[in-house]
């Protein structure tokens, strides 16, 4: 027999049940559907709110449907970036939006100096279908919110969001700001449509900050900025630029700002903390956007209250000194999908946008007609084809402190891939001086790169060595693009173009500088001095001190003049015989295939970069450069020695393919035909030099 009593507890049970799930149904199974929100503050769910329209909704009023994202309009993003580190943050940003994207993109890009070199750059060679970039100068924002003492890491320029209404175009409406730490794991598209929310008075859309820091309970005397509730996180802002300037935002921040700090020492988030501020006083400002626009990973975060299953979040904020070591139970998720951007193939993203017709980038019309009057049955369609391909540049891919201005300065241009990475740490030690290097890589071997430069004790030392990285893209090595990119980035008056299997004699730098100022360079004098050329067979080898150290090894048998028993009319006419005996710098003539490495002006003519793969590339500028009259001067003390390494994949193929071999003899034809088309008659010596019998390889 039941107990007395147990019947009705029963039936208030079942009565609570039904009426809980009636509940469920009816709030869309928000368990903390009734719990105290802050005022203003967005909840920490994925869903939109009902009655998504801030303030001026009645909680009656039915949900919203959810926008649709517009077809093919254009969206309007702003950054601001800058320094190196940045520079490189902004493109793995840019790939996840690209991935997803499927409208138009303008970004507007506040960027200093370094920064707007970087990414003009990059930008120009992505040659990405509709995307626009638009660059504005952040040193002239920087009186604006230089008077606000900030703590936060990222210094005055993290205070540069809150100028944006003044900067941006007056006719922009609309724009997404993002931090550059964010990562995209939905369409863009889907963001821009939460503008649709915005009642007649709201003018920015803000997510909510994901830890308690605006309670100021994380520590003893923690002294936050006021804030409603949890306070707003900054690093994706959705901005009515329009009504902004209608409600006089820049007074509106400025007065708040000045008020605050005379009670608080400084931001301690930066524009986080004034964005918070003028919202805690005017919230009707303010539209909450939902948590998975936002999911923040900083060191106190509560993000794992926003959403369910990690799929369901929409960007990724790593909002943290400690960026991906930041602890969260998705953390390997969320670092996963960041590295799988880090190491896409930039190239995959050039993409046009099906059902959007856009006009193309600058010159890729140009391109793609080239492109089409290729012959693919053609025998040399590939060769072809790769003296076309635009590559993506990132210019001085690490931070660069280049050297003070010296007039008789030198810096060394070379350029590699990743299988000749082991040789930068030899040639540091050897060459004290500035260098600029551009690398043939992957985007993943880029980042390879990154961790080789920071783990070793020397490459990292070095501020004076910029680094270039030109993406790969194509079956041969762009062997005469790589050195321009090199060249055109060096600093110094002069520059010594080598190669990057070469060791310079330690003395090398400063004996250059000296020569250069003996022979009076400075003064306009076109010469070309020669730094002859030996190699060694020996893997194991001690580097000649002196130049007498060197002969005493040449006489030895363990070194050679270079490429000797391959190819001696390559380095013939420097004329070693009478380089062992000289004082003083000597002339010597330009011959048929010579190609010695030279330190001229660093305006001299640029290689030709039709010129990929191996053969001929570094003998045609050689040609250029005597026919635009360079004395060519033999250094008596100078000497750079190759070092053995396996031969290149180009090499082999050249070796291997009467096709390969063709097909450069072809290019050789053309490059003549244009000297003598640029030099008219004082090219017929090559002609005629070239006409003569040829030597094997």
């Amino acid at each position: 027999m039941l107990p007395r009593g147990r019947p009705r507890a029963l039936g208030a049970a079942a009565l609570l049940l039904l009426l809980f799930l009636i509940g469920f149904f009816l709030f869309g199974g928000d368990l903390d559907y009734g719990r105290p929100q802050p005022r203003g503050a967005a909840a920490l769910d994925g869903d939109l709110p009902a009655g998504y329209g801030g303030h001026n909704s009645s909680d009656c009023d039915p949900p919203r449907p959810r926008p649709r994202p517009p077809k093919c309009e254009l969206l309007q993003v702003a950054i601001v970036c800058a320094g190196h580190n940045s520079s490189r943050d902004i493109i793995t940003l840019v790939k996840s939006m690209l991935f997803y994207r499927k409208n138009p993109l303008h970004l507007h890009l506040v960027t200093d100096a370094v920064a707007r070199n970087i990414l003009e750059t990059l930008f120009h060679t992505w040659m990405v279908p509709a995307v626009w970039v638009s660059f504005y100068n952040a040193d002239e924002l920087k009186p604006q919110v230089s008077w606000i003492p900030n703590k936060h890491y990222s210094g005055l320029y993290g205070l540069m969001k809150l100028v944006l209404p003044g900067v941006l175009p007056p006719d922009l409406v609309r724009v997404i700001v993002l931090d550059t730490d964010v990562t995209f794991a939905s369409n863009i598209a889907e963001l821009w449509a939460l503008f649709a929310y915005f009642s007649d008075k709201q003018v920015i859309g803000l997510v909510e900050n994901q830890s308690d820091w605006y309670f100021g309970n994380l520590w003893r005397n923690h002294r936050p900025w006021p804030a409603l509730g949890r306070g707003f996180n900054t690093g994706v802002i959705l901005l009515r630029l329009d009504r902004l300037r209608q409600a006089g935002w820049e007074q509106m921040w400025k007065m708040t700002a000045t008020r605050e700090l005379l009670t608080l020492p400084a931001t301690s988030l930066a524009d986080q903390d004034i964005f918070n501020a003028v919202i805690k006083e005017h919230p009707w400002l303010v539209q909450p956007l939902p948590c998975v626009w936002n999911v923040q990973l900083s060191d106190h975060t509560l993000a794992e209250r926003c959403y369910s299953e990690a799929s369901d979040l929409k960007v990724i904020h790593w909002n943290s000194p400690k960026k991906l070591r930041v602890k969260n139970k998705h953390v390997e998720s969320f670092r996963n999908l960041y590295l799988t951007f880090l190491e896409y193939d930039g190239n995959l993203l050039r993409r046009e946008l099906f059902g959007c017709p856009c006009p193309l980038p600058p010159g890729a019309e140009q391109l793609q007609r080239a492109l089409a009057q290729l012959d693919e049955e053609d025998a040399c369609f590939e060769f072809r084809q790769q003296q076309l391909t635009v590559h993506r540049v990132h210019i001085t891919f690490l931070p660069h402190k280049p050297p003070p201005s010296q007039p008789h300065d030198v810096t060394l241009v070379a350029q590699l891939s990743m299988d000749r990475l082991q040789m930068l740490e030899a040639l540091c030690r050897h060459w004290p001086g500035p260098m600029s290097l551009a690398l043939y890589l992957t985007d993943a071997e880029a980042q390879q790169f990154l961790r080789f430069v920071e783990t070793s004790a020397v490459l990292s030392a070095r501020q004076d060595v910029a680094y270039h990285v030109v993406y790969r893209e194509g079956p041969f090595y762009p062997i005469n693009q790589l050195r321009n990119v090199a060249l055109a980035q060096a600093l110094t008056p002069y520059v010594f173009l080598s190669d990057i299997d070469f060791l310079p004699a330690y003395s090398l730098y400063n004996y250059l500088r000296a020569s250069i100022e003996q022979l009076e360079l400075d003064g306009g004098r076109k010469a070309a001095l020669v730094v002859p050329a030996f190699e060694t067979l020996h893997y194991r080898f001690s580097f000649p001190t002196s130049k007498a150290e060197l002969l005493a090894l040449l006489d030895a048998g363990s070194l050679h003049t270079f490429r000797y028993h391959e190819w001696p009319r390559g380095h013939a006419p420097t004329d070693y015989a009478r380089w062992r005996e000289a004082q003083e710098p000597y002339r010597v003539q330009w011959a048929a295939d010579y190609e010695p490495y030279v330190v001229v002006p660093r305006d001299c003519p640029r290689y030709d970069s039709r010129f990929v793969g191996f053969g001929w590339n570094k003998v045609a500028h050689i040609m250029e450069l005597d026919a635009q009259e360079y004395e060519l001067l033999v250094l008596p003390e100078a000497f750079i020695i190759h070092l053995p390494h396996a031969p290149s994949l180009d090499i082999s193929r050249f070796r291997s393919s009467p096709t390969y071999r063709d097909c450069l003899q072809a290019l050789k034809d053309e490059f003549h035909q244009d000297l003598s088309r640029s030099y008219g008659a004082a090219a017929l010596k090559y002609l005629t030099a070239l006409q003569q019998p040829r030597g094997p390889i």
